[in-house]
């Protein structure tokens, strides 16, 4: 009987262990898709956007990010962080229209971004990296702006994500970075350095928030390894004991676990 209760007792702990191992690995933070963090900003302000490039390639790793800006709903302005081994390059180029916004004529705008790594500098198989980007002012005619991205590799390939999510649709399998754009609530027109600050606060809570998955999900599989441990010794610790006599030695059952 005892047995049957240790072999129950430890393949629950298994079985545990295994559990916490999936929400590990769930907890951890997806980096399938070069994506635009945060995905919301406000109308009429400034904001700083963190492209976020994964390197999915197991042998290559990346070198180069271009990102295109819309010409429908232009951003006059973009500002770049130094990055360690990176050169960033904004281009501005003339508009196809013109366009009007608060009263002034709009003809010049940001065209594209490319941040080149330097000779010795890559993201490497199973790397990302956050790109931040403070932009603006934001378009408040639109609900959304999107920015498709190229992704270059030290071996020469090439990922275009260019495919625009449509709604109610499967996810595409490159999706365009893009952010939603809400209404302004107040005190959302403040230039590049109340972005940036906004955008440091935004970048800290989200390596927060990843950090705390992984401590959670890592104390969930430790707290399911202690807990089948824990079951196996305490039914160790009731096993009856040998008798002396007439009656032979009982005979300890080894239990094996794969």
């Amino acid at each position: 009987m005892f047995s049957s209760l240790r072999r129950t007792a430890l393949r629950g702990g298994v079985v545990a262990a295994v559990a916490a191992g999936v929400a590990l690995a769930a907890a951890s933070p997806a980096l399938a898709h070069v994506t635009a963090q945060p995905s919301t900003a406000q109308q009429g302000g400034y904001t700083v956007i963190n492209f976020r490039v994964p390197t999915e390639s197991d042998t290559a790793g990346t070198v180069k990010l271009e990102v295109s800006f819309p010409t429908d709903h232009p951003l006059t302005s973009a500002r770049t962080t130094p990055q360690p081994g990176w050169t960033a390059t904004v281009t501005k180029g003339t508009l196809p229209q013109p366009i009007q916004r608060d009263g002034a004529t709009i003809t010049q705008a940001v065209t594209t971004v490319t941040w080149t790594a330097q000779p010795g500098t890559r993201i490497g198989p199973g790397q990302y990296m956050d790109f931040p980007l403070s932009v603006g002012p934001l378009p408040d005619d639109t609900t959304g702006l999107v920015f498709p991205a190229t992704q270059t590799y030290d071996d020469g390939s090439v990922v275009n994500w260019n495919e625009i999510q449509q709604p109610g649709a499967a996810e595409p399998d490159h999706p365009a970075p893009s952010i939603t754009l809400t209404p302004a609530t107040g005190g959302g027109h403040g230039g590049h350095d109340a972005a940036a600050a906004g955008g440091t606060d935004g970048s800290s809570a989200g390596t927060t928030d990843t950090t705390a998955r992984w401590l959670g999900g890592i104390g969930l599989l430790l707290g399911a390894l202690g807990l089948g441990l824990g079951g196996g010794a305490v039914l160790r610790s009731r096993r009856p004991k040998s008798r002396t006599g007439g009656s032979a030695a009982a005979k300890e059952e080894k239990v094996t676990t794969q």
